[in-house]
C-alpha cells in the first residue's frame, strides 16, 4: 500500500486483505460456483452497490450460462451500523419463479438485509437461493444468517475498499482496509 496516496489517508496502515489475495479468493469461488451450479437455471444477482467489483469479477470465474440481474437494498443509510429496516431501492427485473438464484453480497453483517430477500425471494417462487459474499462479519449478525459462499471472515470492524463504502466513499480502492474511527466519529 501506498501511505502517500491519497486514496489510503484514511485506512489504517497495515491493509487488512490486499488486491492478490481477493483475486486468489474470487478464482476459488468462481470454480466452486461452477461445480455446483452444473445444468441449473442460474440467475447470478448483485445486491448494490457494494456487491458490483466482487459480483463483475466473479461472474467472469463462473464457467457456466448464466444470467444476471440487479437489486439494491440498504439497512445502512449513510450509518456504520444497521437501522434493523431494510429498504429495496430497486428490485429485480425478471421473474425468478423456478430459478436457482445465486445473491451476491459484498458483506454480511447484521444478515437482516439477506434475510429479507431470502424470504422475499423464496415467496416469489425460486427454486433455490444460496448466498455468495467477499467478507463475513459473524460478530454483526443478529439474524440466523449464514452465506453458502464466503470470500474471508473478518473482525468486527468497519471496512472499506473493493465495493464496499462508508457514506459513498472509498469504493474504489482495490484493498480491503479498516477504515481510521476518527473518519465516522466525526
Amino acid at each position: 500500500m501506498d501511505t502517500t496516496s491519497k486514496l489510503y489517508q484514511d485506512i489504517e496502515n497495515e491493509l487488512l486483505i490486499p488486491r492478490e489475495k481477493i483475486a486468489e479468493r474470487v478464482r476459488t469461488l468462481g470454480e466452486q460456483i461452477t461445480q455446483d451450479y452444473q445444468d441449473r437455471n442460474l440467475v447470478v444477482v448483485s445486491i448494490l452497490n457494494g456487491s458490483v467489483l466482487f459480483f463483475a469479477d466473479l461472474i467472469r470465474e463462473i464457467d457456466l450460462p448464466l444470467t444476471i440481474d440487479f437489486m439494491q437494498a440498504s439497512s445502512y443509510g449513510d450509518s456504520t451500523r444497521s437501522s434493523g429496516f431494510v429498504h429495496i431501492k430497486k428490485d429485480l427485473d425478471r421473474s425468478v419463479e423456478g430459478k436457482d438464484i445465486l445473491l451476491v453480497e459484498d458483506i454480511v453483517d447484521s444478515g437482516r438485509t439477506l434475510s429479507y430477500l431470502k424470504t422475499m425471494l423464496k415467496k416469489r417462487g425460486a427454486s433455490s437461493i444460496r448466498i455468495a459474499t467477499l467478507l463475513d462479519k459473524p460478530e454483526g449478525r443478529q439474524v440466523d444468517m449464514e452465506a453458502d459462499y464466503v470470500g474471508f471472515i473478518i473482525p468486527n470492524a468497519f471496512v472499506v475498499g473493493y465495493g464496499l463504502d462508508y457514506s459513498e466513499r472509498y469504493r474504489n480502492i482495490p484493498d480491503i482496509g479498516i477504515l481510521r474511527p476518527r473518519v465516522y466519529q466525526e
